[in-house]
């Protein structure tokens, strides 16, 4: 029912667009609740999911309303390469639905780390050794971040807090949340007036105040932050702080970027200010996967 309703609307930029709205209002149903009893730094954390959610019902529609500009992607060795598109778009968006219920995100969270971790060594890493430049090697980072969050939700789900398998993804999927973390404050000290957190190359609007002050603070955050993950020091705390100042960018940089490009009628621009939306908001979901990693009540 909802690939139908995806497939139904005009343009993928509606469709992506509406896949998210709709994502949106299921993970705020599911969450109300636990949003409402959390406190401090656990309502913060209580977001994970439907930054998750959100990004990846996203990105599942931008999969299936315009499969044919996917189809480069998939490594001409694969068999039956437009299958793999749809399965990808399907994948994601039945993971976005887990995320935004808290069903079995045991399960979607390891599926959906791995996949990514498999799109790092089939596609973005041989590509970025191919090519180089910075951008090559963001997205890798950037994808692998992605996994590991996946992994840590899952371990989590799993029981994180305690021995076992769940506290080994939890440790593993930590490691390169951090390295993206240190990796991209560096980027921010190199490329101040990029759009923050994620650095590509779109740089900051010129209606944005003091871009590279806002460049600076947020690369001296990631790389602050990074080295807790990585020492395992205050990484709650740590997480929760640079996960909110994540989601306040979304919403008061990317958000009016975001409302931006729709306006503008040409569909790459639409696509692109939706993807650099996604992607940071997604990104920020990682970064706060690490503040409920250690909280004990998490929906299977």
């Amino acid at each position: 029912m909802v690939v139908a309703l995806l497939l139904a609307f005009p343009g993928p930029a509606l469709a992506m667009s509406a896949a998210g709205l709709a994502l949106l209002a299921i993970g705020l149903a599911a969450a109300k609740n636990e949003i409402g009893r959390a406190r401090g730094i656990d309502k913060i954390a209580a977001l994970t999911h439907l930054c998750f959610a959100i990004s990846l019902a996203v990105f599942g529609a931008e999969h299936l309303s315009m499969p044919e500009a996917l189809l480069a992607l998939v490594p001409a060795y694969m068999p039956g390469r437009m299958f793999w598109v749809y399965f990808v778009g399907l994948a994601l968006i039945a993971a976005s639905l887990s995320m935004a219920t808290r069903r079995q995100v045991r399960w979607s969270g390891l599926l959906f780390g791995t996949m990514m971790f498999l799109f790092v060594a089939m596609l973005h890493l041989p590509a970025a050794v191919t090519t180089g430049g910075r951008i090559p090697w963001t997205i890798v980072v950037r994808e692998m971040s992605f996994g590991g969050a996946g992994w840590v939700l899952a371990g989590v789900a799993m029981g994180g807090g305690r021995e076992g398998p769940g506290r080994a993804l939890v440790i593993a999927g930590r490691v390169p949340i951090a390295i993206a973390a240190i990796f991209f404050g560096v980027q921010h000290f190199l490329h101040p007036l990029g759009l923050p957190v994620v650095p590509l190359a779109k740089q900051m609007p010129a209606w944005i105040p003091v871009p590279a002050t806002i460049g600076y603070l947020t690369g001296a955050f990631l790389i602050a932050t990074g080295v807790c993950f990585l020492l395992g020091r205050k990484t709650r705390m740590a997480a929760a702080y640079l996960g909110a100042w994540i989601v306040l960018l979304v919403v008061v940089i990317y958000g009016p970027v975001l409302i931006g490009a729709l306006a503008d009628p040409a569909t790459a621009v639409q696509i692109e200010g939706l993807n650099y939306f996604a992607d940071t908001l997604l990104f920020g979901g990682a970064i706060l996967s690490l503040a409920g990693a250690n909280r004990k009540a998490i929906p299977r």
